[in-house]
């Protein structure tokens, strides 16, 4: 560990070794071996500055600062509004299951093709593109063979 980051530590985190973090403390420990007077100086720094901001009173909020606070905080809503708000979205989903089961239906009964359906078709002289099960194309081929 350089001084520079031991030093930037010791800013960081004050003049008590055991308040870094985890992983800095095994490299500050060989920092404080290799050049212990350079890191008392840089401890004795910090611990005077922690002893300064120790003795500091704690800043207090306001009465009315607390008051403006907790005013201004967003309240829950109310049991009706939770109930209306779950409500418009189970009927929300409701809704669009049952669209898409009528827009299944409406898909499957226009795709459905009958026998007959080609056999008009052939005589109008239209390119038609059909889909149709192989039961019915096969009924279609056996018709055209016999």
């Amino acid at each position: 560990m350089t001084p520079e980051r031991f030093a930037g530590l010791a800013d960081a985190y004050g003049g008590d070794v055991a308040r870094w973090p985890a992983p800095e403390r095994d490299a500050a420990a060989a920092f404080m071996t290799d050049a212990p007077a350079r890191a008392a100086a840089i401890l004795a720094e910090a611990s005077a500055l922690d002893a300064w901001l120790d003795a500091a009173p704690a800043p207090q909020a306001s009465a009315a600062m607390v008051g403006a606070i907790l005013a201004a905080a967003p309240r829950r809503p109310s049991l009706w509004r939770r109930w209306a708000f779950a409500a418009g979205a189970g009927a929300g989903l409701a809704a669009a299951c049952a669209a898409g089961v009528l827009a299944g239906v409406q898909l499957g009964a226009a795709a459905t093709v009958t026998k007959s359906d080609i056999v008009s078709a052939e005589g109008g002289g239209d390119a038609v593109l059909a889909v149709v099960s192989d039961e019915d194309f096969n009924l279609f081929l056996d018709e055209e063979a016999g």
